[in-house]
């Protein structure tokens, strides 16, 4: 991780659960992080205990809604302005609507899609174009995927979820052949999770929150800094080396 410490690395839903503990990871490796959300104020507080740790990277928040493509590029501007451009992106945001195929709602649907597929989209677009703005070949695109993005599991509640995520592993290879065909050494990663003690279960189960803290404690699930170890890893493998997926599971997961 040596040859990151002083760059930029955007992480996206850094206000929690794994983009926090992915921000928390580069920034004890030296990195400049601009770690993005709606709600800023958990990354504000994260940023100071990293700098009261002593860590020798900084925490930049910026409050931003994936939602909206002008607030993407605005964010973009802003970090070519402040920091000159992005080294490294991480497309972490995502979310679930217990919205199933046969009575979900539209509005539900739109937006797993825009935050778990064109806002990556946008994203790795402006990483990509500020990288070959600055003539940077060892940049990285790293996408916090789903095992939902493998295989379809047996709950209504995730079916179009899973749609969203499949799309993400499509997205990844598709990414890493166009940067191939322009010739560059900039490389792209899936990180596919499977089980993940974070907010996640009791926001897609809001309703119900027994149900999300019945999933939880049906077995050792990953921790979000497993996640974290996973993003550092990747991003230390020599530029020579291309890691194309990394598949992670609960042992006790069985799907």
């Amino acid at each position: 991780m040596d040859r990151w410490k002083g760059r930029v690395a955007l992480v996206t839903g850094a206000s929690v659960g794994i983009g926090a503990a992915i921000c928390k990871a580069l920034v004890q490796h030296g990195m400049k992080v601009v770690g993005c959300a709606r709600n800023v104020e958990k990354i504000e507080k994260l940023a100071a205990e990293c700098q009261s740790a002593g860590h020798s990277g900084t925490l930049v928040p910026y409050k931003c809604d994936l939602s909206k493509e002008e607030e993407i590029l605005s964010m973009f501007s802003a970090i070519k302005t402040l920091h000159q451009g992005v080294d490294v992106c991480i497309n972490n945001a995502g979310l679930a609507h217990s919205e199933s195929l046969l009575n979900g709602k539209t509005g539900g649907w739109r937006t797993m899609i825009d935050v778990n597929i064109i806002a990556l989209s946008i994203c790795t677009r402006e990483a990509y174009q500020s990288m070959k703005e600055r003539k940077v070949d060892d940049g990285h695109v790293i996408n916090i995927n789903s095992m939902s993005g493998h295989r379809v599991v047996f709950s209504a509640d995730t079916h179009f979820y899973s749609a969203t995520k499949y799309a993400v592993t499509a997205l990844t290879e598709g990414l890493r052949q166009e940067l191939r065909e322009a010739k560059t050494h900039i490389r792209a990663t899936c990180i596919s999770p499977g089980m993940v003690e974070t907010e996640f279960a009791f926001r897609l189960h809001s309703l119900h929150p027994e149900t999300a803290a019945a999933t939880y404690n049906s077995m050792k699930c990953l921790e979000a800094v497993d996640i974290a170890s996973a993003v550092t890893y990747v991003l230390g493998t020599p530029p020579h080396v291309h890691i194309g997926d990394v598949q992670m599971r609960p042992v006790e997961q069985v799907s």
